[in-house]
């Protein structure tokens, strides 16, 4: 039950973020979650500052997910979103945070997990 939730400083078209999407359901593989149950959501426009300076071209991801994971595969998943960013929206991985909620209480279709 993973969601990823990016807030991206550009403006983005729904084919990038169809693509952004498809990525990040396979990267999600890397927690040993599977795209069937991810949930993902795209801000895009979103003011993002860092060290004081408005980005330009700049993202926030925050990963949550059901359990945890190693810090060796929460260590290869941002990589592996800092190298999405980068390729498909030329932003620094120096400009992008990732962050990691791991939930041990999950609802969905109207019960828990």
């Amino acid at each position: 039950m993973p969601f990823i939730d990016s807030k991206i400083t550009m403006k983005l078209t729904d084919e990038k973020k169809e693509i952004i999407k498809s990525k990040l359901g396979k990267a999600v593989e890397i927690l040993h979650k599977s795209e069937r149950y991810l949930m993902v959501g795209i801000e895009d426009n979103y003011d993002l500052w860092f060290a004081g300076e408005k980005l330009q071209k700049g993202a926030y991801v925050s990963v949550s997910l059901l359990g945890n994971a190693s810090k060796e595969d929460y260590e290869k998943m941002t990589s592996a979103v800092c190298d999405i960013y980068e390729k498909e929206l030329d932003i620094e991985p120096s400009k992008v945070y990732v962050t990691y909620h791991p939930i041990s209480d999950w609802g969905w279709n109207g019960s828990n997990f």
